[in-house]
């Protein structure tokens, strides 16, 4: 079946994507995030690469405030989570419409470790129903070898969200405890949601 390409440049021009770096000083800029931005960009669909306040906790109380008044996240947004990111993406889609979501390397407990405690994020239980409710479509990408995220929580996860899912043995943290600068199985996974609009 091949794609409808009047329906689908008219669906690409109306959805916005939004990178959320992670924690620890990550930006938009980093790994990966050019290339999958210059691959979206050459499909007519626009990216957002946006210096996020609060770089090194990432705290809620910050980021969901800036996704939601500054970069007006909405209905038509595909948030591209990485890391602590994809916990914002996660927490944001609870109580927000949003068309959908890209979670790489996600977790949802705070790992023990202070700086996830601190981040706010993990201070309340998950509301799994309405991140469903809130977006069409989830992805979730993982990794069995990533050092810092057990490949059990990203299972709960996709349990929970009944996602998209794509787990790879030898990934690591996508980015973060290597460099890694394509990941074209993310931007495809996006132009083949689209493409369902």
């Amino acid at each position: 079946m091949g794609i409808d390409f009047f329906n689908y440049e008219k669906s690409r021009k109306m959805v916005k994507v939004i990178f959320v770096p992670g924690n620890g000083g990550s930006t938009t800029h980093d790994n990966w995030f050019p290339s999958v931005q210059k691959d979206l960009e050459a499909a007519g669909i626009e990216v957002v690469t946006a210096e996020f306040p609060d770089p090194v906790l990432a705290r809620e109380s910050f980021w969901i405030p800036f996704l939601v008044d500054e970069l007006k996240v909405d209905s038509k947004t595909i948030l591209v989570g990485h890391s602590s990111g994809a916990i914002a993406a996660m927490r944001l889609a609870e109580a927000h419409a949003i068309l959908g979501s890209v979670l790489v390397g996600a977790y949802h407990t705070d790992l023990g470790i202070e700086a996830e405690k601190l981040s706010g994020y993990f201070n309340r239980p998950w509301r799994w129903d309405a991140m469903k409710k809130n977006q069409q479509w989830t992805v979730l990408f993982a990794s069995q070898d990533d050092p810092w995220i057990p490949i059990h929580e990203a299972h709960y996860i996709h349990e929970k969200l009944n996602c998209e899912y794509h787990e790879y043995t030898d990934q690591g943290h996508f980015g973060g405890d290597y460099i890694k600068l394509e990941f074209q199985e993310l931007t495809y996974s996006i132009l083949r949601n689209v493409q369902k609009l």
